[in-house]
């Protein structure tokens, strides 16, 4: 479950709420959609986590949560819902895909903070809840979202002792408050050995009482008293309130105190503190010292000092340092992007463009480099700030070409990950402002029809292509050219030609042979061992090998397992099952782990086949409900690719007849509920290994005759699908 905005980190105590988490159980006993809504630093994430966390057993199809915070568009809502359940390419349609995967599900989904998408997510949710009568939805929100059936619940501050003299002023009273307890507890990491006493009651009292009981306040506040005594730091709260109340009555009180709050909080940082706050407004999912040090140095932060800044507003609790990136809340990153002076954030801007443009260029993953699974883990991670970067482009017409740059560059990316859609996305509307008659487009039409084409938009495809290889053959590009010609090949493999399309392969693969382009030879031979498995499985297979050698010499392990992929299937459709299922279950092993969506599905679908060949029809038919859900998940569907279709129906039908329609399709739903890291898991416990040295036995190989124009196709009756 993902950890939503707070100043407390996943590891932190939760504090109180009891009778919230027991009346959000209630209303979610009554109702489709419950929003907590309430002021900023409420507390209203953390309480839907918890609440999320205690009622994960109760759905049984789980529950899921969704950080909105870091999405800065409304157009890409649908997608981010969908990649978090794990849909990872969801074509032209997400809502279309989210709503068949969700129609049958039992499921609690999370959407935490929605109020700078409350119109899109009002209309979301309407649709979902309308299409999923099994589905319940949680939002978080400062505002309601106002769909028919909406329950809602505010999200009050946390008690507070009674004001007065002699009333609740005794250790005992004090200390069963709610807000008391947070701030004894974070006075405690502050200052060691802090505890609430005889002598220190009054002014605790007092203090939480000014701040409201608003947690995220109270923890800000709480932190200070590494710096300053208690009684101060109440005097300093008081004076800073009295002027925020002055130069706007019209507030609302509790809107008022967290406002208060955080520029008290603000006023106390040092100049370089201030500044690095702001700047940091503008990383919706945090960032390095390497960034930091990067994007917001320059202008009164010298690059030297970042490092001291940084830690300076993680000991004041700006910060939350997670591994070795620094993220911070959503209302203080709000408040830090409002302190920036227009100069200084069209400066910053540029900076923050430039970095991402940079990253993302120098992190390709379409290269046979050591770094390659390092880059991939780093382009996830980076993902939300990466679409700031691009939203920044598209807001300026100059930086037009600069954006559609940055998403060809990450075409690889989009494609590996599976988001299809996201991809399309950005490459889409830099293609709507780009002149067509410049490298950029032409490049960016190819990068779509890469991602089109998997989509089965193939005739899309092809009319990109076209135009691509035009321009490629105008300007005498040879490498364009070699480009456009695989991918068009693929284009062929997908339209049911596959004699055309081994042919443009070849001859991509000889001009790149010939200029020594091993990145190039990579893709080339990927295709042919993959896509030509099931017309020519011998050359698919020695394309296949030399592939795995070249990735594994290169330690390009992300291509590896893509490799492995590929020549298992080559070997399948060879009859050899035990070097496949090797081959196959280490890929599985690995995409799992790096959370690789198109790759596993794919092993998935073919690991069912195997289990089919040693008639266990049972765990055949369960991988291939996992591998179904993840299909549906990227968007596609093994009929649509040629290496998968003929053998995904005679499984199919193979499984099906052995048990009988009831026990398959309870076997395949089941397989369907796993989630990718479950399928992984389940796909290798029970996938045998090979030994060494030991060939034939049961189930070794299966028994071919020859095809027409020398294609090996198993006889029938001892073919996984009979």
């Amino acid at each position: 479950m993902r950890s939503g905005s707070g100043v407390l980190t996943d590891k932190s105590t939760f504090v109180g709420r009891a009778q919230e988490l027991s009346t959000v159980r209630k209303m979610l006993g009554g109702c489709r959609l419950l929003t907590l809504t309430g002021a900023g630093g409420v507390g209203k994430t953390r309480l839907a986590l918890r609440a999320a966390e205690l009622l994960r057993e109760a759905y049984q199809d789980g529950v899921e949560v969704v950080e909105l915070a870091t999405l800065e568009t409304g157009d890409l809502l649908e997608s981010e819902v969908a990649t978090a359940l794990g849909l990872r390419d969801v074509r032209r349609d997400p809502m279309g895909v989210l709503v068949d995967y969700l129609s049958r599900k039992r499921m609690l989904l999370v959407l935490d903070n929605c109020e700078h998408l409350s119109g899109v997510c009002a209309r979301f949710v309407d649709r979902l809840l309308r299409s999923a009568p099994r589905l319940q939805v949680l939002a978080t929100s400062r505002q309601t979202l106002r769909v028919s059936g909406e329950q809602v619940l505010t999200v009050a501050p946390l008690s507070i002792p009674d004001p007065g003299p002699g009333r609740g002023h005794t250790v005992r009273e004090v200390g069963r408050h709610d807000s008391v307890r947070l701030f004894v507890e974070r006075a405690a990491g502050a200052v060691p050995g802090f505890r609430l006493d005889a002598r220190n009651v009054a002014p605790v009292a007092e203090l939480v009482r000014r701040l409201e009981g608003i947690p995220l306040a109270i923890e800000l506040a709480a932190v200070r008293l590494r710096s300053m005594p208690l009684e101060r730091l109440a005097r300093e709260l008081e004076e800073r309130f009295d002027v925020l109340v002055a130069k706007a009555p019209a507030v609302l009180p509790r809107h008022q105190t967290m406002r208060a709050t955080m520029e008290w909080s603000f006023r106390l940082c040092s100049a370089g503190e201030r500044r690095l706050w702001a700047r940091l407004g503008l990383f919706p999912s945090g960032a390095d010292l390497e960034t930091a040090e990067a994007v917001c140095s320059g202008d009164g932060i010298d690059r030297l000092d970042v490092l001291d800044h940084l830690t300076g507003l993680v000991d004041k609790s700006v910060l939350v340092r997670d591994g070795s990136r620094y993220r911070m809340p959503e209302a203080l990153r709000a408040y830090g992007c409002e302190q920036l002076p227009p100069p200084e954030e069209r400066r910053l801007r540029r900076r923050y463009v430039e970095h991402y443009r940079d990253l993302v260029e120098e992190h390709r993953i379409d290269r046979m480099v050591p770094e390659q699974l390092d880059r991939y883990l780093l382009l996830q991670r980076e993902l939300p700030n990466i679409r700031v970067a691009l939203e920044m482009c598209l807001g300026d017409p100059a930086l037009a070409p600069t954006e559609l740059d940055a998403a060809s560059a990450m075409w690889c990316f989009w494609l590996l990950a599976g988001s299809f859609a996201e991809g399309r996305y950005w490459l889409g509307r830099g293609l709507e402002r780009v002149p067509q008659e410049s490298r950029c487009h032409a490049v960016g039409l190819w990068a779509d029809s890469m991602l089109a084409v998997r989509q089965g938009q193939i005739a899309a495809a092809v009319r990109g292509l076209e135009e691509f290889l035009a321009f490629a053959r105008r300007e005498g590009d040879e490498n364009l050219v070699a480009r456009g010609i695989r991918s068009s090949g693929v284009a062929a493999f997908l339209s049911g030609d596959a004699r055309r399309g081994l042919a443009l392969v070849r001859d991509s693969l000889a001009f790149h042979e010939a200029v020594g382009d091993m990145d190039g030879i990579m893709f080339d031979l990927y295709i042919g061992a993959a896509y030509g498995s099931t017309e020519t499985p011998r050359q698919a297979t020695e394309c296949g090998e030399r592939l795995l050698t070249l990735c594994e010499s290169r330690r390009a392990l992300v291509f590896r397992a893509y490799a492995q992929l590929a020549l298992g299937v080559a070997h399948w459709n060879l009859g050899e099952r035990r070097r496949a299922e090797a081959l196959l279950t280490a890929a599985t092993e690995f995409t799992g782990r790096i959370n690789d969506r198109w790759c596993l599905t794919q092993c998935l679908e073919v690991l069912a086949w195997l289990a089919g060949a040693r008639d266990e029809h049972d765990r055949a038919a369960a991988l291939l409900g996992a591998a179904h859900a993840m299909w549906q998940a990227v968007g596609t569907s093994p009929e649509w690719i040629s290496y998968h279709a003929t053998w995904h129906e005679r499984c199919t039908r193979q499984a099906r007849a052995a048990l009988g329609r009831s026990a398959f399709a309870t076997a395949f739903r089941q397989g369907s509920r796993l989630g990718p890291q479950r399928a992984a898991a389940y796909a290798v416990s029970g996938a045998p290994r090979e030994r060494p040295g030991r060939r034939g036995g049961r189930g070794s190989k299966a028994p071919v005759t020859a095809g027409v124009g020398g294609r090996r196709r198993p006889r029938s009756g001892t073919s996984p699908a009979g």
